[in-house]
């Protein structure tokens, strides 16, 4: 049970709660007018990587699995675990790499990503990549204090995530 489902009075406030969670955008989202395009935005603290782009697909790994947006999605949020965003456009796909974050579906077709980091796959290079995850295995294993190791943990799942990302993409 949820924490606002306990702290409600009754049954009735329950059931009030329940009928205004239900999703209502499904026949919004067939409304909208985008000829069929996906509108993406996507964002970094510091930039604005994409700005209005209208574009085909956009494929990417969140916590809840990995999902394909097209246009006139249901409308959801989800938070983004490091892996590829690939973005596809009819001038062909491009592949970024993002640390985390957040997707946002709005009923209008418009997908709003934002994250922390993000780098184009291609500008990644797979031997620093390599040598980098050796590195933090090394810190992992020899850490003397709590700290340390919790972060070179982090470590190793953000480069397993980019050599993940290198494998996918060869197949």
């Amino acid at each position: 049970m949820s924490f606002l489902a306990r702290t409600l009075k009754s049954a009735t406030a329950l059931a009030r709660v329940s009928r205004l969670s239900a999703r209502f955008y499904a026949s919004e989202a067939a409304a909208a007018p985008t000829a069929g395009k996906l509108v993406v935005n996507f964002a970094l603290p510091h930039a604005a990587v994409l700005k209005g782009v209208e574009v085909n697909q956009v494929d990417m790994s969140a916590v809840s699995g990995d999902l394909g947006i097209l246009a006139d999605h249901v409308p959801t949020i989800e938070q983004l675990k490091p892996g590829v965003i690939d973005i596809i456009a009819d001038s062909g796909s491009t592949k970024y790499f993002v640390s985390g974050g957040f997707a946002i579906m709005n009923p209008n077709s418009v997908l709003n990503i934002n994250a922390i980091e993000a780098f184009k796959l291609e500008d990644i290079d797979p031997q620093a990549v390599a040598a980098n995850l050796a590195e933090s295995q090394r810190l992992a294993s020899s850490a003397k204090d709590e700290a340390t190791k919790e972060a070179a943990v982090v470590e190793i799942e953000l480069y397993e995530a980019i050599q993940t990302a290198f494998s996918a993409k060869s197949k």
